[in-house]
């Protein structure tokens, strides 16, 4: 068993944080966030999910002094839920790519849902919305480390997921390729 000392720093930082993967420190998401303040690229005061708590946590973690978070990344607040109007929802998609965690259940042209306990409250599925169809309300519990920790594996697993669906693509193109230079060739030869 190791302890977090025997940790990278990154992965000691990317711990602390809410994993909320809501970019709103001008990150992709916690990691590269985590990654950042560990390479002394970005400060520790930019993170609004984690607000306050996160602050003190991050400096009692490096050894530096806490600081009010940075309003220039936004403010503290409580927790949020998306919430999709059913009955104005048009099934487009556009809401299920930016979602971190999957947490937007629907189809082409079907309605969509949200799963409460799933969604981290990142608003990322706000913008894409063509029907403004999606409201942020106050979530009923406050985020905890659980929900941390699910939020990270369910984004870990989606990125997988995307990256290896990207991987199938490159070879079904890279096959089709060869396919043609081989048609071609033949095409040639008669």
């Amino acid at each position: 068993m190791t302890s977090d000392n025997d940790r990278p720093l990154s992965e000691q930082i990317d711990a602390i944080l809410p994993q909320t993967q809501c970019r709103k420190c001008g990150y992709q998401g916690c990691k590269p966030y985590a990654e950042a303040i560990s390479e002394g690229l970005a400060d520790i005061n930019q993170c609004p999910p984690g607000g306050e708590h996160g602050i003190q946590q991050l400096a009692a973690l490096l050894n530096v002094p806490a600081k009010p978070l940075n309003p220039a990344f936004g403010s503290e607040r409580s927790r949020l839920l998306a919430v999709i109007d059913e009955a104005v929802c048009i099934g487009c998609t556009k809401c299920l790519p930016p979602c971190p965690t999957d947490a937007i259940l629907g189809t082409s042209k079907h309605m969509h849902t949200v799963i409460a306990e799933l969604c981290t409250g990142c608003e990322l599925c706000i913008a894409p919305c063509p029907v403004n169809c999606i409201r942020m309300e106050n979530a009923t519990s406050a985020w905890t480390q659980s929900d941390a920790d699910r939020s990270r594996a369910r984004y870990q697993t989606r990125n997988r997921r995307i990256a290896k669906l990207e991987a199938e693509k490159i070879e079904r193109l890279n096959r089709q390729k060869l396919l043609l230079v081989k048609l071609n060739k033949a095409k040639a030869a008669d």
